[in-house]
């Protein structure tokens, strides 16, 4: 397990932009995985270790795209229909076993290598069967209907790039060419907890001031949709010596330290003392909302993210800001989600320099555009408002009024939380 340089998150300055703190994330993090190989049924999601070379031509053959009649194109008339003898069968997966000549056409199948001669292929719908002959209509193309050995992939070229979280049709690709196994990094390991006299475990009797530890569990399965492997040291006391005892443990095991809470400066909050006790911690005051302290730092060497503890501001900071610091020391290449333009369907106020995401659910519009409609509440602790809605609209720092109507780019929970 690779050591981050003790700078790696350390920045100077007051308020960040957020694109400004996402630009030193992808310029200062590397891959901290190690690869393994793995089975083809075992790749998916997973982060791809090594270029990818394709062994073989996708498909290995000249082959029908139609079922019908592979036929030399220069037989064929100028115009009118052309009579020509039927001399052969092949179906897919077989071979003719010969070349067809010249003034005869063969009859042939779906993925069926084409014999050697006939460069065009006529679909049998568009076909006349008389007797032992096939009556062909005019117009057709040279080479219609056949596809080319290497038409999908050449032999010696690259398919899939290092980097590459894999997809389905990723491995079906990789199938194609033949290959059984992919190089990939092994899942990133990484350990979670959560502090607080107050918390306690779903199913457990609560005093009148407890409350169940929610926070943990969202965390959990957002690391699970990324592939990592969690390590899940449940809850600490609001107890320093607990707290630097557990970080010590939990770093020795892991690739990646993760909590919600305990990172400010109040009396009962010993997270950010014991990491700093332990390594390094900088606390990034980002100009953003909901969130703004993302603390970053090492234990022991290992990377250490504090996000904040209401259940919206910390969801919406993993998604924007650990969650590409993750991808990244998985070994992934592209760490920024994918956005889409859709129609805002409110106005909004908000100040300038502050990026910020609105809770918003989709529906269609009446030009059949969709548009974002605002979760009428904009507290970070309702966690309602991430379950009723579809994903995030972000609105960039020099923004200051949004009218309604306007553009906007949303970030869909299913891009970046599944």
């Amino acid at each position: 397990m690779a050591q981050l340089s003790d700078d790696c998150f350390a920045f100077g300055g007051e308020l960040m932009r957020a694109s400004e703190a996402l630009g030193i994330l992808a310029a200062r993090i590397g891959a901290m995985a190690t690869p393994e190989s793995v089975t083809l049924d075992a790749a998916h999601r997973r982060i791809l270790a090594a270029d990818i070379v394709a062994r073989r031509n996708v498909p290995p053959h000249d082959n029908a795209a139609v079922d019908g009649y592979a036929v030399w194109f220069d037989d064929l008339a100028p115009s009118g229909e052309t009579r020509l003898p039927v001399r052969g069968r092949v179906a897919a997966g077989q071979a003719l076993g010969r070349a067809s000549p010249s003034g005869a056409a063969v009859r042939i199948f779906t993925g069926a290598p084409m014999p050697p001669g006939p460069d065009t292929v006529f679909m049998q719908e568009d076909c006349r069967v008389d007797g032992d002959d096939i009556v062909l209509p005019p117009g057709i193309k040279r080479g219609a209907n056949r596809r080319k050995a290497g038409e999908d992939v050449k032999s010696g070229s690259i398919i899939l790039r290092q980097g590459h979280r894999l997809r389905p049709q990723d491995i079906g690709l990789a199938a194609s060419t033949g290959l059984t196994e992919l190089p990939v990094f092994r899942p990133l390991k990484v350990a979670v907890f959560s502090t607080g006299d107050e918390l306690r475990e779903p199913g457990e009797s609560t005093l009148p001031a407890a409350v169940y530890d929610a926070n943990r569990y969202v965390l959990k399965a957002l690391l699970a949709a990324l592939g990592c492997a969690v390590d899940d040291f449940g809850i600490l006391k609001d107890r320093r010596d607990a707290i630097e005892a557990t970080l010590a443990r939990a770093a020795a095991g892991a690739d990646a330290v993760i909590t919600s809470g305990g990172m400010s400066t109040g009396d009962e909050d010993h997270v950010r003392a014991a990491v700093a006790a332990l390594g390094s911690i900088h606390f990034w005051r980002l100009a953003i909302r909901p969130g703004r302290p993302v603390a970053l730092g090492q234990v022991k060497g290992v990377p250490f993210i504090g996000l904040p503890g209401n259940p919206v501001a910390m969801m919406v900071t993993f998604l924007r800001f650990a969650r590409p610091v993750l991808l990244r020391l998985a070994g992934a290449a592209d760490i920024e989600p994918n956005f889409y333009r859709v129609r805002a369907a409110f106005t909004m106020k908000k100040k300038l320099g502050r990026r910020e995401w609105v809770r918003a659910r989709l529906q269609a519009g009446d030009d059949g555009v969709k548009v974002a409609v605002k979760f009428p509440r904009d507290g970070a602790g309702i966690l309602t408002s991430l379950v009723e809605t579809d994903g995030l609209v972000e609105l960039p720092e020099e923004l200051t009024h949004l009218a309604e109507g306007s553009m906007v780019d949303f970030l869909p929970f299913s891009e970046v939380a599944q």
